[in-house]
This record gives C-alpha cells, sequence and structure tokens, in this order.
C-alpha cells in the first residue's frame, strides 16, 4: 500500500507539470485595474482580450450601483440555508420568472453555478435506463456531468448531423432492446473554443424520426445573440424546440449563477431534486438583485449588443483580410488558429505581452494536438477600434517572426528577467 498523495506529487499532470515556470504568467496570471478592454499586467498597460465580459457590465456605473446598494442592504450572508429549507426570497423568484419569460418558457430554476449546475442538472434528469448523446467537443462541466451517468452515452462528432442521426439510431435501437429509458441529446448553442454554434435547428428537425429531449448549453449565446439577446435558440428560430435551456451568468451578465429554463413540470422537479441547490447555500441577494438589473439591461439596451457585434465583425473582418484563420466562427468568439510547437507559443504569447501590450489566452498541447497554436480572442462592447488596429498590427508582426523561426528556442527566459528587458533581448539568441 502508497500513500494516495505519491502520484499526484510524481505527476502533477499535463498542465501542472509546467507550474514553476507558468505560474503567474501563462497560469493564474493577476490582471489589474477595472474591468475593460486595457488593463495592466505585471505593471504593463494591456489590451486584454480574455474577458466574457461580452457586453461591457463588469464596471457599468449603474449595475455597480445596485450591487453596491444591495451589498450594504443585505450584506452577503443573506439569505441563510438553501433555497428549499430557509434561503428563498422574492427576489430570487422574481429573477426566476424574468428570466423565464425572456427566454420564452414556461418556468426557470437558479443554479448557484454554471460548471456545477449543468453537472447536477444532468444528473437529476437521467437515470441508469437513460441514453445521452452529446457533441464530441461539448464543454468540460458537460463531459463531468456525463462522467456521474450511470447509463449509456453515445457522442457525435462535432455539429455532424448525419453523425448525431447514427448514434440516436444506436440509442433507439438499444432502448426498443431494454425496453426502458428515453434519450437526452446535450449540445452547445456556442461552443467556447471554435466559436462556432451547435446545429440547433438540425437537432430538432430529427424529432419526428426519433423520441429525444434537447437539452443546450449557451453560455455563450445568452445575451449576445438573437434579435432581443434570448441566445442561439433565438438566433435559429428554434427556441420553442429546446426543452431546457441552460446558461450562466458569468459571461454576458458579468457576475455569478446560471439558470435552467423550460417546462413548468420539469422545471418543478428539477428545482426539488437537484442535489447541488438541495445541499447548498442559496446564491446571496447581492448577486441576485445585480442579476435582476443586468437582465434589464439585456432586455432595454440592446445598442450593448450592437457594439458588441460591431467589434467581433471589425476584429474578425480584419484577421481574414490579413490571412488570418479563424475557423467557422459565427459567433462573437474568435478564434486564430496558428502552427507551431509549446516554445514558439510560448515565446510569441509573452512577445505579444512584452513588446506589444497584447493580453490574449492561449491553447496549445495538450487541449490540442501537437504542431497547433489556438489564441482565444473574445471582443466586448468597451473595446475602441484603436484596441483592434493595434491588435491586428501586433497579431501581424508576431505571425511573421512565427513564420520567419524567430520563436524557435530549447528555453524560455524567467519570466522575471523579461520585465527588466523588452522581450527582443531574449530572441537574439538562446542562452
Amino acid at each position: 500500500m502508497r500513500d494516495i498523495f505519491e502520484k499526484l506529487i510524481a505527476n502533477q499532470g499535463p498542465i501542472g507539470q509546467h507550474r514553476d515556470r507558468a505560474h503567474g504568467y501563462f497560469a493564474f496570471p493577476k490582471l489589474d485595474g477595472e474591468i475593460a478592454s486595457r488593463m495592466k499586467f505585471r505593471g504593463k498597460d494591456m489590451i486584454v482580450w480574455s474577458l466574457n465580459n461580452y457586453l461591457g457590465l463588469a464596471n457599468d456605473p449603474e449595475i455597480r450601483r445596485v450591487d453596491a446598494e444591495a451589498s450594504e442592504n443585505f450584506g452577503l450572508a443573506a439569505p441563510m440555508g438553501s433555497r428549499m429549507m430557509s434561503g428563498n426570497t422574492d427576489y430570487h423568484e422574481q429573477l426566476e420568472q424574468e428570466l423565464a419569460q425572456f427566454e420564452k418558457k414556461e418556468d426557470c430554476v437558479l443554479l448557484n453555478y454554471g460548471y456545477q449546475g449543468i453537472m447536477s442538472a444532468i444528473d437529476c434528469i437521467c437515470d441508469r435506463r437513460d441514453i445521452i448523446v452529446y457533441d464530441a467537443e461539448s464543454h468540460a462541466c458537460i463531459i463531468d456531468g456525463l462522467r456521474m451517468h450511470p447509463g449509456k452515452r453515445f457522442v457525435f462528432k462535432h455539429n455532424d448531423i448525419k453523425d448525431c442521426e447514427k448514434q440516436l439510431e444506436r440509442a433507439t435501437a438499444l432502448l426498443e432492446k431494454q425496453q426502458d429509458g428515453g434519450i437526452l441529446v446535450i449540445t452547445e448553442g456556442v461552443f467556447g473554443m471554435a466559436g462556432d454554434q451547435g446545429k440547433l435547428k438540425e437537432i430538432c428537425a430529427l424529432r419526428p424520426k426519433y423520441s429525444f429531449r434537447l437539452l443546450v448549453d449557451d453560455a455563450h449565446g445568452f445575451g449576445t445573440l438573437g434579435k432581443s439577446g434570448a441566445g442561439a435558440g433565438e438566433e435559429q428560430d428554434c427556441q420553442d424546440e429546446i426543452d431546457l435551456y441552460f446558461s450562466t451568468f458569468a459571461k454576458s451578465m458579468a457576475s455569478i449563477g446560471a439558470f435552467i429554463a423550460g417546462k413548468k413540470d420539469i422545471i418543478s422537479y428539477i428545482r426539488y431534486n437537484c442535489r447541488s441547490q438541495i445541499f447548498a447555500k442559496s446564491l446571496p441577494l447581492p448577486i441576485v438583485i445585480g442579476n435582476l438589473k443586468r437582465l434589464e439591461f439585456l432586455r432595454t439596451k440592446p445598442e450593448m449588443k450592437e457594439k458588441l457585434w460591431h467589434n467581433a465583425l471589425k476584429l474578425q473582418k480584419g484577421l481574414k483580410e490579413k490571412g488570418f484563420d479563424i475557423g467557422k466562427t459565427n459567433s462573437v468568439v474568435t478564434p486564430v488558429y496558428m502552427k507551431g510547437g509549446m516554445e514558439e507559443a510560448t515565446a510569441m504569447v509573452m512577445d505579444l505581452r512584452e513588446n506589444y501590450g497584447i493580453f490574449c489566452s492561449i491553447v496549445v498541447y495538450p487541449v490540442i494536438p501537437k504542431g497547433h497554436i489556438i489564441y482565444r480572442l473574445i471582443p466586448t462592447a468597451t473595446h475602441t477600434d484603436e484596441d483592434i488596429e493595434r491588435t491586428l498590427q501586433a497579431f501581424s508582426l508576431t505571425k511573421k517572426k512565427l513564420d520567419d523561426g524567430e520563436y524557435k528556442r530549447e528555453d524560455i527566459p524567467d519570466m522575471h528577467e523579461v520585465s527588466a528587458k523588452r522581450f527582443d533581448y531574449f530572441l537574439q539568441k538562446p542562452k
């Protein structure tokens, strides 16, 4: 027998193995200043493309005033206890009612967190006799929810409707054999890495042939897509056919918490059986009241979404004109695909931050295959045309360095040394 912690010390994991060099810079960086398109990183001014503050609500003066007043009036403790036992209020129920109306659903239930919320919703809905059919590129929170599922699950290739139908055929045949259980299809309104919308309308078109229910995670579509901002279902004109609509407040609302909306009897079942809510403290009132104000802004200030899309389309058009591959995004999420290894990706990120004042997130192996780099840019309503032009110029210059092999090196300089020198110094020759 060995100490269970031995394996944790010996193997820190695919990302954790880089912790000594990455911590504080590539992992767990600290951005300072007011949440906006421009902030400070390690004392330097940055144009920031890594925050899901889509509509710019994080530092809106009126939103902050409501947050502050609610905190002063109620503090962070109220209400105490879980919703079911002692933590329910008129404000919680008002937010649920307004969200249901906004999403054109009969009812809605609040969830304390998005990640935990959808995991426990899947666990609540499905038992061992049920079969889940899901998109291969579903978010980690969905995958973790599937891990909790004791029954069968079939995955279909990303946004591949033919393969989705194939998996529905498999699921249907198995259910006919066992003569019990049902099918839940899970996909996303917007896939947060690639930015492409889930093919909701095409999935819904399979209903006459197959019996299933549809759960959509629309974390990135809520507030950004659709005429009213109600999300990908509204954008694709199939909101009525989505059985359970899920989203989080952490993106467009710049807050915390989540919700799931649908038919009244189904939402009632979730409200009384979702373990993560039954056994967890209720959302604090300042968050609930603040979210009511944020939802009001989504309903009454369409100019926020218009500005977001102005910036997103300008950025995406500029990248394509400069020859960059941004994939198949049809949302505001803007991926930039490049070729290169870990050392090149690391060097390029440092160059962008240290010499060009551009802070954006990067994805490399093991999240994606070796030899590939994805920069994930998140435009917001607070970005300016100048922010976009400077970023396009910086990407063009650093892409040339990448193509010319200037970022190839066996080691990466210490982050503290970089603070004292321009990164160009370290590109002159390997140590």
